[in-house]
């Protein structure tokens, strides 16, 4: 089964739309409603949704992920990058979409940039 992301409030637009003209399954904080949510609240909301989540945030949801580890708490993944523009984030992002399974990225963090 595909990657179904959910993109934290930094993420621009034009990358969900970008993602979902080439098929994948997306939905963003705006969208969902959860615009100022903390991260906790992010990456709780993306858990319950059974849904990785994308952020440029990566210090703090880095630091989240290794809270959840060790609290034995189990999410869809956690995919950090530094903020790029969008042609370069999607062909890495398509990368790892076609790279890992959703069964891959449980509880798992991947770096972006790591896909070039």
């Amino acid at each position: 089964m595909r990657i179904r992301l959910y993109l934290d409030e930094d993420v621009p637009a034009s990358f969900a739309q970008a993602l979902r003209n080439r098929g994948v399954d997306v939905l963003t904080t705006q969208e969902a409603g959860n615009t100022g949510l903390s991260d906790l609240g992010q990456l709780s909301y993306a858990a319950k949704e059974q849904r990785a989540i994308f952020t440029h945030n990566k210090r703090d949801f880095a630091m989240l992920y290794k809270q959840y580890l060790q609290n034995q708490k189990e999410h869809s993944g956690v995919i950090l990058s530094d903020q790029q523009p969008t042609g370069l984030l999607l062909r890495r992002f398509m990368k790892l979409w076609f790279s890992l399974s959703s069964v891959d990225m449980k509880n798992r963090l991947e770096f972006l940039g790591s896909y070039t």
